[in-house]
This record gives C-alpha cells, sequence and structure tokens, in this order.
C-alpha cells in the first residue's frame, strides 16, 4: 500500500503561483473575511451554509481544490504550493472550507484517495471530494481510552458474520454533527483498524457537540457512542490492524497542513496588531513608535518567517515521497508554539481591542491556543524526537 503522502507533481511557475495567490487573497478579503459572523463560530448549521455560498463563488472564479488532481476536480498542486494556497486561506476562518482545505475533510481525502476500496470511493469519496458531503473522524476517547498514547484505544470492533460489530466511546470527534460519515478507529483482533461509519447508523450515537476553546471548526468536535453499531463487512478501510500505521500516516501530513493555515491566521492577527499601532495615540506618541511595540512586532515577523521555512521544507520532503515523521514533529511544536506567540503578543500590543471575542484578535488567539495539542501535544512530539534521535544517532 502506498503512503498516503507524495504528490508527485511538478511546481507551478513562480508567476503563476504567485498570480493564483493574488486570485485567492482577492477571495478571502473581498468574501471570506465579509462573510464572517464572529458571534455564529461554534453555529454547525450557519458555517455549513455560509461555506456552500462561498463554495460556489470560488468555483465561480475558478477556485477549486488544490491539493486534488485536476482528473477528480482540482488544481493539482504540489504540497509546496499547496503551503502558499493553505497560507492564504487560512488567514480567514471560514475560507478554507470554500476550497476544500478544511479539516477534517482534507486529510480525510488525502488518505482515502491511497486507502479506499472501489465501492467506497463511489459511496462516500466521490461526494466527499465534491463538496456535497462532509466527513468525521473518530480516535480519541475519554479517559482511561485513547489520547496521546495510541496504545489505550478501548473502542472494539468484533466480526459477526458478514458484519463488524463495533462499541465504545469517542469524544472530540472532529466534524460530526452534520456529517454523513465517520472514519472510526477500533480494536479488532488483528490490531487497531478503521471503519467507515454511516452517522445515521442506529449504533452510531452523538450524546453532544463538545464545547471546546476554538470556534469555526466544521461540524465541531462530538462525543459519540458505539453500541452494537453494525457495519458491512466492506465498511472495513485499507487492512485490519493496520489503523495505527494509517493514523501515523494521516497525521503526519495533517500536522503540516494545519501549519500552513495557521500561519496564514497568526499574519493576520499580527497585521490588526500593527493597523491599530498604527493610529492609536500612547504616551505622546503612536503605539508604532515605542521601541517596546516595534520590538514586540519584530518577534512575531521572525517567528512567521521561521515557521514558513519550517513547513516549506517537510513540504519539500513530501513531494519528494520521503519520510516526514521526525522532520513534521519538530515542525509542529515549532510553528503551533511560535504561532500562538504571535496571536498572543498581537492581542497584548491591542490591549483591550484584544481581548473582545466580537473582535477578530481574540477569536484568532483562541482557534491557535489547542493547535499544541490537537495531532498530539507539544511534549508527546518532543519524546518521540528526542527517542529517535538517541536511537538513530542522527546529527542535529
Amino acid at each position: 500500500m502506498p503512503a498516503p503522502r507524495a504528490l508527485p507533481r511538478p511546481r507551478l511557475p513562480a508567476a503563476e503561483l504567485d498570480a493564483l495567490c493574488e486570485r485567492v487573497r482577492a477571495f478571502v478579503d473581498e468574501c471570506a473575511i465579509p462573510a464572517e459572523d464572529l458571534s455564529r463560530g461554534h453555529d454547525v448549521a450557519w458555517l455549513d451554509a455560509t461555506t456552500r455560498t462561498l463554495r460556489a463563488e470560488a468555483r465561480r472564479r475558478g477556485l477549486v481544490p488544490p491539493q486534488l488532481p485536476p482528473e477528480v476536480g482540482g488544481l493539482g498542486l504540489c504540497w509546496q504550493d499547496c503551503a502558499r494556497v493553505f497560507e492564504e486561506l487560512g488567514r480567514s476562518f471560514i475560507a478554507a472550507g470554500a476550497m476544500g482545505c478544511q479539516a477534517p475533510d482534507q486529510p480525510n481525502i488525502d488518505t482515502l484517495l491511497h486507502l479506499a476500496a472501489p465501492s467506497q470511493r463511489e459511496r462516500w469519496l466521490a461526494p466527499l471530494m465534491a463538496g456535497e458531503i462532509r466527513s468525521a473522524f473518530a480516535m480519541t476517547e475519554p479517559a482511561p481510552g485513547v489520547g496521546s498514547d495510541p496504545r489505550m484505544l478501548s473502542t472494539r470492533a468484533r466480526r459477526d458474520g458478514d458484519h463488524w460489530v463495533l462499541d465504545g466511546h469517542k469524544w472530540f470527534a472532529s466534524g460530526t454533527m452534520g456529517a454523513a460519515f465517520a472514519i472510526v478507529v477500533a480494536r479488532a483482533d488483528e490490531g487497531p483498524s478503521w471503519f467507515l461509519v454511516e452517522t445515521s447508523n442506529p449504533g452510531f450515537r452523538v450524546l453532544r457537540d463538545v464545547p471546546s476553546i476554538d470556534s469555526f471548526a466544521p461540524g465541531g468536535h462530538a462525543e459519540i457512542r458505539l453500541e452494537a453499531c453494525r457495519v458491512p463487512h466492506d465498511a472495513l478501510i485499507g487492512e485490519a490492524g493496520r489503523g495505527l500505521d494509517y493514523a501515523q500516516q494521516r497525521l503526519e501530513g495533517a500536522r503540516l497542513f494545519h501549519c500552513m493555515r495557521g500561519i496564514g491566521l497568526a499574519s493576520r492577527a499580527i497585521q490588526l496588531a500593527q493597523d491599530w499601532c498604527a493610529q492609536r495615540d500612547s504616551f505622546g506618541a503612536r503605539l508604532a513608535e515605542h521601541q517596546q511595540v516595534q520590538a514586540m512586532v519584530a518577534d512575531a515577523h521572525i517567528d512567521l518567517y521561521a515557521s514558513r521555512l519550517m513547513t516549506a521544507d517537510v513540504a519539500r520532503r513530501l513531494d519528494e515521497g520521503a519520510s516526514i515523521r521526525h522532520h513534521s514533529s519538530m515542525a509542529k511544536v515549532f510553528v503551533s508554539e511560535a504561532l500562538n506567540r504571535v496571536a498572543d503578543r498581537a492581542c497584548q500590543l491591542a490591549g483591550a481591542v484584544g481581548m473582545c471575542t466580537d473582535r477578530p484578535l481574540a477569536v484568532i488567539a483562541q482557534r491557535l491556543r489547542p493547535f499544541r495539542i490537537y495531532d498530539g501535544a507539544s511534549e508527546v512530539h518532543r519524546m518521540a524526537i528526542g527517542k529517535r534521535a538517541f536511537r538513530s544517532g542522527a546529527r542535529p
């Protein structure tokens, strides 16, 4: 089975990529940001309806999923070029969904393109790529179930004739509210395995949308009970017992894609703060004229520059088909923490304006904070990076 990593596609000529990014930026500035309603960040139905409207406008402008092959309706960009586009889209809370780049759909699509059987591709993958449905990903469980340690997976899957029966308890199942199906990770006799489960399945019971600090998350983060949840034998994705391999492959890319989008959001934050400081007077001068303010802005620009370079390097490795486990972990730790520093500085620079959740800055800070936990907490990544360094003897 090929790993769901490499997109063996050439880079666009620089001028062509620049022109595409300008078109995406114009779409974000003219359509996506004006459509944001900060009071409805946890309103799943509103977000779905707004995304549909924005998707239609994006397609009218020729802006379709950049990462998908042209034969399935995408732009066919390599990951290095996608990084530029994802960053532009990431400046808005809602633009990524308009071009099919939002989590969890985008990493789910990337994985299913490599793992889905023909029947699964026709029933689930094709409408997902077309933006006709949404998907969810259900791996995390309440304690004592799986969190950062995959060995703690407690949801079970057993064979019963030509069906599988799933039982377990999931939460923070991203994208569930309003989704057509979920990828559910459960432990079979062979080991952890992946299953496609319709959300309308009577054994798939949504308990609630878990209230969370991050808003504008398509489908929220649901808590789910799987109770005698029967699915046909062909609901199995790939091979039984390979679920942790698939999860690792999915997460390697997903971490990087979060970096791409998050850089855009953090860059919007510091730009808003700079604009505020350029027109706000304090202590007899514009804030922008105070050295401490200048230093904070400088540090934000340095963090963003380093984040872009690190993200671009890992994207290059993805394009080359190399393993990115080690490098994506390092990028995820650095970028997630750097973007939080940028957003925190932006809020500090704006004072009370940075504390108001009816203004973008505070909402950006809330959106970026969970990135230090989602797709692997910084502490877990540091442990893994250190272990690999000692085990391999690799030079730093």
